[in-house]
């Protein structure tokens, strides 16, 4: 049997990796791991993740097109189909079990399902599973002390990437909203927020877990915070919440 596995490391933090997770990239022959193409020197966060708790022996990088914001362009194609080829390559070399480490959760917003789709194509008879690992906008809650939903809420997850209009129409009709990828609309979000009333209700997060994190109010954040958040940077807007259950 080969069996490529996708497997959720969490926001960056090691310590938010489950015993899933770590068991399943320990008994992997290979771990492959995303890199920036044109990235700068040193481990991507997914590879430092897994480098925490695995042999290096078995860790391969492969690049990808992470940092690629033209949609379904030729470069995150290529991408795509040059790691399927590594899987499919490591797999002929004799690997039964193959894991691909993604930051956050295999099965939201990951490159993991792209790569599933190609190697499947190239090897048809490869097995897929996935483990689920913790998300951004879970990490942020805990760390910034924010509730993500209460009885009847509903809570949107949304990326800044479907644009601001959207995001203006999810801040009017949900309780909660989660942006991810925000990093470079980020002014803009705040003024979208601000327009909605909820800028009390609403907390940034980046690098999570990271030495450089940056967690807390929109309201404290430093302008040059404002102008320079990363790409992966996540905005949380919750429900005004005026009494205990309220929501019920």
């Amino acid at each position: 049997m080969r069996l490529l596995t996708g497997v959720g490391v969490g926001p960056g933090d090691p310590e938010l990796v489950t015993v899933k997770a770590v068991r399943v990239l320990r008994e992997a022959d290979v771990v492959f791991v995303p890199v920036l193409a044109d990235g700068p020197e040193g481990p991507g966060r997914a590879e430092a993740t897994v480098r925490a708790h695995v042999d290096g022996d078995t860790v391969r990088a492969v690049p990808f097109a992470l940092s690629d914001r033209g949609g379904r362009s030729a470069e995150r194609l290529d991408a795509w189909d040059e790691a399927a080829r590594a899987v499919v390559s490591a797999f002929e070399e004799g690997a039964s079990r193959i894991a691909f480490a993604t930051i956050g959760d295999p099965n939201i917003y990951s490159t993991f399902s792209y790569l599933a789709q190609t190697v499947r194509t190239l090897m048809p008879s490869v097995d897929v599973a996935t483990v689920p690992g913790i998300t951004a906008m879970q990490d942020l809650a805990s760390r910034s002390g924010t509730v993500l939903a209460e009885g009847r809420e509903v809570l949107a997850l949304f990326p800044m990437t479907a644009g601001l209009d959207a995001y203006e129409q999810a801040l009017e009709a949900f309780d909660t909203v989660v942006a991810y990828k925000g990093g470079r609309f980020l002014p803009e979000m705040l003024r979208a927020v601000d327009k909605t009333g909820r800028t009390a209700e609403t907390v940034f997060g980046a690098a999570l877990g990271l030495p450089e994190e940056v967690v807390g109010p929109v309201a404290d954040l430093a302008p040059e915070t404002v102008d320079g958040a990363p790409y992966l940077s996540t905005v949380i807007t919750t429900a005004r919440r005026r009494e205990r259950g309220g929501a019920l």
